[in-house]
């Protein structure tokens, strides 16, 4: 079939997963005659209107994908949660196809299509990359800006620098470049401490609600250590005190994951590092009482935080304490308790 066409034919088949439009069949020396015939035939079939599968058989993603762009016309990209899929923001497919066409562009309703629109779309969409799709930086501020929270939007710009898709860096001047922004002065911060190491949202978590809200000092973060010629990394370093804080937002890791833990944190311990480990919980619900603990150790080891509660009903100790440990029962039987004195 492709023989009967002319150059250019088979490429742009190639191209766009086997779909194309009406408009570019035409163009390609097909009459309209022909392209019904091959219609009624069923050796193509209709995808969205004036949008044609040229095999039979199931619409892969792909072909999908093409469809939509191709039925939105010329100026359509891929954008938010479906970018985001084909660029490795996202790890699972989008229950609908999200596009963004120009302002001035109506196409109506496409079925199983979010249609956006915008008068940045141009430079938005990335010049070369297939199916059409906005830039990456593009694709994570269009999510942040659709985020139902600031936690959530936070979680896409520390997965898209986390994954190594793009830098804090280019994701500031993305925005720099947006009139309208919400959180901006909020994700200015956010970027500010994903620049610095912080690759989850519990991990801003802890730099925002922990630290910053308590006057704790800036801990090191993402540091690597070398412990008998293994290499690992840190979440937190207090290098004056030598203790660790280590972020685990999972619920329930897997078995082998807890294990791994433990062994750093014995190699840690062995060259006289000190680890705490708090939970998504500890530090979303308790952050008052993990600051509290955090600076009750970073004291015992020689620092000397300056920390100051974060509200009225904080309650994290202004007076620096002392902890004792007190051994009571016999020796083949014995409590610890702990007491403040």
């Amino acid at each position: 079939m492709k023989a009967d066409f002319p150059p250019g034919w088979a490429e742009l088949l190639d191209r766009q997963a086997q779909v194309v439009s009406r408009r570019q069949a035409l163009a390609h020396g097909l009459t309209a005659d022909a392209v019904e015939n091959r219609l009624r035939s069923r050796r193509w079939h209709v995808v969205h209107r004036g949008v044609y599968a040229t095999f039979t058989g199931d619409v892969g993603r792909e072909a999908l994908l093409w469809a939509a762009v191709l039925r939105a016309g010329p100026g359509a990209a891929l954008s938010h949660q479906t970018a985001a899929e084909l660029v490795g923001l996202s790890d699972t497919p989008s229950e609908v196809i999200h596009l963004t066409v120009p302002l001035d562009r109506h196409p109506g309703p496409v079925r199983g299509v979010v249609v956006h629109r915008s008068v940045r779309i141009g430079s938005a969409t990335h010049p070369a990359q297939l199916p059409p799709r906005t830039w990456v930086e593009e694709t994570v501020l269009d999510l942040v800006q659709t985020a139902v929270s600031l936690d959530a939007a936070c979680g896409w710009l520390s997965r898209a620098v986390g994954r190594r898709l793009t830098t804090a860096a280019r994701l500031g001047r993305a925005l720099d470049d947006r009139a309208k922004m919400r959180w901006r002065a909020d994700l200015k911060t956010i970027l500010a401490d994903v620049r610095d190491g912080a690759h989850s949202l519990l991990e801003h978590r802890y730099i925002r609600d922990v630290e910053r809200a308590h006057g704790l000092p800036a801990a090191k973060r993402q540091v690597k250590t070398v412990v008998r010629s293994r290499t690992r990394f840190l979440d937190n370093l207090y290098a004056e005190a030598r203790l660790a804080v280590e972020l685990d937002g999972q619920i329930a890791p897997p078995a082998e994951e807890r294990w791994a833990d433990v062994r750093r944190d014995n190699a840690h311990a062995a060259v006289g590092i000190l680890t705490l480990r708090y939970s998504w919980a500890d530090v979303t619900l308790r952050p008052c009482e993990v600051a509290q603990e955090v600076a009750s150790v970073l004291r015992e080891r020689g620092a000397a935080p300056a920390v100051h509660r974060c509200g009225a009903n904080c309650t994290v100790a202004l007076v620096p304490t002392r902890t004792r440990m007190i051994v009571t029962g016999s020796p083949q039987k014995s409590a610890v308790n702990w007491s403040r004195s």
